[in-house]
Formats: structure tokens, C-alpha cells, sequence
């Protein structure tokens, strides 16, 4: 009886841990996998950014140029933003669209209207307005085409989207126009570099104490880092692969490429998608799966605020992050695509997975620690041998992680601050890759948003905004 009740007790032992090992090895199998496709597309990236070579300027007169300002409660920044947008283009015509704001936008707006007649409002009501960005840039689109006198060739004529608080560099235009941009008729959309212009701001929190303004600078210096460096090499590498992305700020696209859009069937003057979190980047899958080239250029950045707050910055970023989860329906067609090269299909899956990945990360990583802790306490000799073997990967791999972000902070100090130190640079670099982890949060985030049926879009509020204004937006199916 004794011998039967230790073999079995010993058949448990055995069993469990098994079990903990084969939890631990799926475990670092995952991680290896993971980092293993982070790495190799970290060198794609690293290899387009060191390689990148401007192109010489278009002539900006060869198009007509029409700007699009989405605004929603914005009167903190609308005006400055105009002014901006006119001292860069000067021949540009400018349309905000106010989604029935609750503040001043529209009489300001309509203010700047009256001393500038290439400035026009589209004004949107409830209920047809706060239904998404998306919703208003297709308000746009058809007020602009309604104006356009007939005959207009609209090959030639360019829709750019800038944001509320978006500011263009001088000869932009010139830039977009180039000829291996939309100087090429094959060339659909535009996507021109971001940067955050208050990056240096000593005190982006006047009023506040020393730590506030210190982490609200690292804040604001990581998203400039993230954009400038890192996803420039990414856009510059999705350049290659055929599968460049449009963002919500700075996107330049012709308007007979969206005309095309709109041919599609329940499409008719809405070449935008309304009922999505990221309309700009499934724009863009739109327009490659017609069969349009979409490309990124660096000559050529739009400047917006970097967010001092991190509840605003983690509630921005759950945002994208949902959205890239929605665009997981893309799959099948961009997988089919004749547009879509191997290297862009492979590229676009990356993309579209990234959360994903993170959310595993997220479940499996308390799993497996709650596992090995179990078996220190319960089979310390065996959980000893087991992280014992595989314990100087997962340690290796926590270090390689680092490497990818040290090399953007080191680039980021050549090409934005070429005058601050090396190890400045390398701080830059150990920051980004602690700055990195707000994937998981925000991945983690987004799936519970999604798994409760929550699809709002809130407005990121401005740094000079104290209170939000109005409710969020319901993006229902």
C-alpha cells in the first residue's frame, strides 16, 4: 500500500512538472519566435534608414492643393494651425471641418474665413457628426469635389490631411510632388514624416514641480524619438516592401485615387472608411489594394504636439492599438492581393499582429512565472535544473531587446541633435526601450475593449486643454 501511494505520488510529481516545464519552453519557443521576427525587421528598418536618399523637389505649381483640418472642439490651436498652413502653402486652399464643436472653432474659423478667401469651413451637425474622423474627411472630400469647376483634372489635384495642431515645414509641397512621389501618375498617397515640435520645451508643465516636468520631457522626447528614427526606418522599409502606411497627419493623397475608392459599391462619396479607429492606416490598405503605389519621404516632416500626459498618451495609444486589431480583417484580402508583393504581405502581417503578439506576451508571461514560482516551492530541484538550462536565453533575450532601441536613440541624435554627446544619444536609446513596454499596456487595453464591445473614439485632448469636450464618439458596426 506505502509502495503504491509513492509511486503515484511520484507519478504526480513527475506529471507537474513536466507540465511546468512544457508551459516554460512554449514560453521561450514564443519569445524566440517573437524577438527573432522583431530583429529582422528591426534590420530591415536600420538598413532603409541608413541608405535613404532625398529626392530632388517637384514643381508644387503643377498641382492644386487642398488641406483638410479635422477639427473637434480645437480653438486652442485652430488659428496658429492656420496661420501655418498659410505661411508654408501659400496657394493651398485650407478646409476645416468642424464636427459640431462645443467651443469657439467655428467662429474662429469662420473669423479667418472672412481675411482669407482660400479658407473654407465645412460644418457638420449631430447626429451626422462625432461619428468618427474618418465621417469628416468624406465631408470633405465631397464639398471639395462639388467646388472643383468641371473639367478639372483630378489627376492633379492633391487632398492633404494635417491635424488640429499640425504645422507643415517650408516647400512641403515641393517635397510630396517630387518625382519619385506623386510626380510618378502611378503614385496615389503621400505620407511625409512627423516630429513633435515641443521636444525641447525645458517646461512642458508650467506650474508644476521638478519630476512632473522632468517625466513629461521624456515623455514628449520618446515620441519624438519614436518618429523621427523609429518609425521613419519602418516606413522607409515598408517603402521597399510596397506597403507603406498613411497616418492621420501629413497624408497627401490624389484625388483620383480616392475617386477610385468611391467606385466601389455602398462607397459613393465616402472614400474613407467611417467606421473604423484608424482610418488613415486602412485608407491606405485601401488604396494599395486598388492597385495604387503609396510611398513615405523624409524630406519633408509636419510638426504636432508630443502629449506631456501619460493618461492622454495611454489613452491615444489604446486607440491605435484597437484599431490595428480591427484591421486584422484585411487578412484574406491583402493575402490574395496582386498588388501586394511577398515581402509587403509578410510586412502588412507584421503590422497587423504586433498587438496580438503583445497580448500573448501579456497572459503567458504571469503564467509561466506563477508556474516556476509553484515549482521552487513544491520541486525546487527540478524547477532549479529546468531554469538552469534555459534561463541564460530568456536573459539573452531580455538583453538583445535593448540593442534595437539603443541604435534608434544613437541615430535620432545624429540626425535631430548632431551637437549632444554620444552618451546622450545612448540614453535616448535605454529610455525608448523602457518607453517600448506601453505596448503591452495598451495592447492589453484594447483587447478588453474589444472583448466588452467598446469601439468609442475619444478625443485626445491638447496640452493646453484642462477639461474634455463632449462625449465620445460610438463607432458602432
Amino acid at each position: 500500500m506505502l509502495d503504491t501511494l509513492h509511486d503515484w505520488i511520484v507519478f504526480r510529481q513527475d506529471g507537474i512538472v513536466r507540465l511546468a516545464g512544457l508551459v516554460s519552453l512554449a514560453l521561450v519557443g514564443y519569445m524566440a519566435l517573437v524577438f527573432g521576427r522583431f530583429l529582422v525587421y528591426w534590420a530591415g528598418s536600420r538598413h532603409a534608414f541608413r541608405h535613404d536618399r532625398p529626392a530632388e523637389p517637384g514643381d508644387p505649381a503643377a498641382f492644386q492643393w487642398h488641406l483638410v483640418v479635422p477639427c473637434r472642439d480645437e480653438e486652442a490651436v485652430v488659428v496658429q494651425t492656420l496661420d501655418g498652413l498659410r505661411r508654408s502653402a501659400p496657394g493651398a486652399h485650407l478646409w476645416v471641418v468642424d464636427d459640431d464643436s462645443e467651443d469657439a472653432t467655428r467662429a474662429l474659423v469662420l473669423a479667418a474665413a472672412e481675411r482669407d478667401d482660400r479658407i473654407h469651413l465645412v460644418q457638420r451637425r449631430r447626429p451626422h457628426a462625432r461619428i468618427g474622423k474618418g465621417a469628416a474627411l468624406n465631408a470633405a472630400y465631397r464639398e471639395i469635389s462639388a467646388r472643383l469647376p468641371e473639367g478639372t483634372d483630378r489627376s492633379r489635384v492633391v487632398i492633404g490631411v494635417v491635424d488640429a495642431d499640425g504645422r507643415l515645414d517650408p516647400g512641403t509641397l515641393a517635397h510630396v510632388c517630387n518625382g519619385k512621389a506623386l510626380g510618378r501618375p502611378d503614385t496615389g498617397a503621400v505620407q511625409i514624416g512627423v516630429r513633435m515640435r515641443n521636444a525641447d520645451d525645458e517646461r512642458p508643465l508650467p506650474g508644476r514641480g521638478r519630476f512632473a516636468n522632468a517625466r513629461a520631457r521624456a515623455l514628449v522626447r520618446m515620441q519624438d524619438v519614436e518618429f523621427q528614427a523609429n518609425n521613419a526606418g519602418m516606413q522607409l522599409l515598408r517603402r521597399r516592401t510596397g506597403s507603406v502606411g498613411l497616418g492621420g497627419n501629413g497624408q497627401f493623397v490624389r484625388l483620383s485615387a480616392l475617386d477610385s475608392l468611391t467606385a466601389e459599391e455602398g462607397r459613393a462619396g465616402r472614400p474613407w472608411p467611417e467606421r473604423a479607429l484608424l482610418e488613415d492606416y486602412e485608407s491606405g490598405l485601401e488604396l494599395r489594394l486598388a492597385g495604387w503605389r503609396l510611398t513615405h519621404i523624409t524630406e519633408a516632416r509636419v510638426s504636432q504636439e508630443g502629449l506631456v500626459s501619460l493618461r492622454r498618451f495611454l489613452t491615444q495609444r489604446t486607440r491605435w492599438a484597437q484599431g490595428n486589431m480591427q484591421c486584422l480583417r484585411y487578412t484574406g484580402r491583402v493575402l490574395r492581393s496582386p498588388h501586394y508583393r511577398p515581402a509587403g504581405k509578410a510586412e502588412v502581417l507584421y503590422t497587423f499582429l504586433q498587438p496580438v503578439v503583445c497580448v500573448l506576451l501579456v497572459v503567458l508571461t504571469p503564467v509561466s512565472a506563477g508556474i516556476t514560482a509553484a515549482g521552487l516551492v513544491l520541486f525546487p530541484a527540478e524547477t532549479a535544473d529546468f531554469q538552469l538550462r534555459f534561463g541564460p536565453f530568456m536573459a539573452a533575450a531580455f538583453v538583445i531587446a535593448t540593442l534595437p532601441m539603443v541604435f534608434w536613440g544613437s541615430a535620432y541624435r545624429r540626425l535631430v541633435h548632431p551637437g549632444r554627446s554620444r552618451l546622450t544619444g545612448l540614453l535616448w536609446g535605454v529610455l525608448l526601450w523602457l518607453y517600448a513596454y506601453h505596448l503591452f499596456v495598451v495592447a492589453a487595453r484594447a483587447a478588453a475593449r474589444l472583448l466588452l464591445g467598446r469601439n468609442g473614439w475619444a478625443k485626445t485632448r491638447r496640452n493646453a486643454e484642462t477639461v474634455a469636450a463632449g462625449a465620445p464618439t460610438a463607432l458602432e458596426a
